[in-house]
């Protein structure tokens, strides 16, 4: 995307929370400035010479390590003031007022909604985050919003039971720990992200914003993609391991291999996923037990050899 095309409100949208929210980001005025005068005083202090006969140190040559320890305090002081002082409230206000003054404008409804989900206000987030994705007819700004649609997708899924099932039994043996255990897999759940993840990327050559934000859609949308098939795979195999027989354990596991192989085929380091793909397998092969809290066998399916 040329230099001329970008829209310079969206910029630094890649989650930063402690600096002003919101597409229309920029440094603070002087900012640069200083930290070229920075750079220009220490590199002509540094080239300061040794002076007089004998070789004997300017006393003004150059700054002393203590001096460097100084500067580097102060800079990680001013760092946290800014974070300390950070009000996301005022940032939701802000937005809000915005909205009302330009309603249809889509950036003010992303910006609200990003802040929303920055609070734990999820639900409002997402009726902010589609309202901006009506409000852009020209899509010009849909690839940031549709990740953002699908990240909030995501976060849903693997919270929960679903974030904290206990793989480790994974395999021919399963212990039952109720609560545990998931029994049920809904592929809507897995599909909305997906289908948003890939919506962004779709309309990635689109994104009318600052590289930096396209060089992160860009990256980790695929990377959700992959992440989110694990999930699904994964998922697919605990729930074969409930101690309940519904009849479709094998159906499951064989599905699950085809989300793994599908993760796999996106990020072929994905180790989580090499492993279950060999566990899934095992599964297939030599089946599986299933015991109850008190360690008697709940289940045993059959492997199909």
């Amino acid at each position: 995307m040329s230099e001329d095309n970008k829209d310079r409100r969206w910029k630094d949208k890649t989650g930063r929370k402690y600096r002003t929210y919101g597409a229309e980001q920029e440094k603070r005025p002087g900012n640069e400035q200083d930290e070229e005068n920075r750079e220009t005083s220490a590199s002509g202090e540094s080239d300061s010479t040794v002076a007089g006969e004998g070789g004997e140190r300017n006393e003004e040559a150059g700054l002393q390590e203590s001096d460097v320890e100084a500067v580097e305090a102060s800079a990680e002081e001013a760092e946290e003031e800014e974070k300390e002082g950070f009000d996301l409230e005022a940032q939701i206000e802000l937005f809000r007022a915005q909205i009302e003054e330009d309603p249809e404008n889509c950036i003010h409804h992303y910006n609200l909604g990003e802040a929303l989900e920055e609070v734990g206000e999820s639900e409002e987030a997402l009726l902010k985050y589609q309202k901006a994705l009506e409000c852009d007819t020209e899509k010009e700004f849909s690839a940031i919003i549709h990740y953002s649609i699908g990240n909030h997708h995501y976060q849903k899924l693997i919270s929960g039971i679903q974030g904290t099932v206990v793989r480790s039994s994974v395999g021919l043996h399963s212990a039952h720990k109720a609560g545990d255990t998931i029994t049920e897999v809904h592929a809507e759940d897995y599909k909305v992200p997906i289908d948003e993840f890939e919506s962004a990327i779709a309309d990635l050559y689109r994104l009318k914003a600052d590289d930096d934000i396209v060089d992160y859609v860009n990256k980790n949308a695929p990377q959700k993609i992959a992440d989110t098939h694990y999930k699904w795979g994964s998922d697919l195999i605990d729930k074969s391991r409930q101690i309940e027989n519904y009849g479709e354990e094998i159906k499951d596991v064989k599905e699950s291999l085809r989300h793994l192989k599908r993760t796999l085929e996106i990020d072929p380091n994905h180790s989580q996923a090499s492993l279950m793909v060999k566990y899934a397998k095992k599964m297939l092969q030599e089946g599986w037990e299933c015991y109850d809290e008190y360690g008697f066998v709940a289940k045993e399916i059959q492997g199909t050899g």
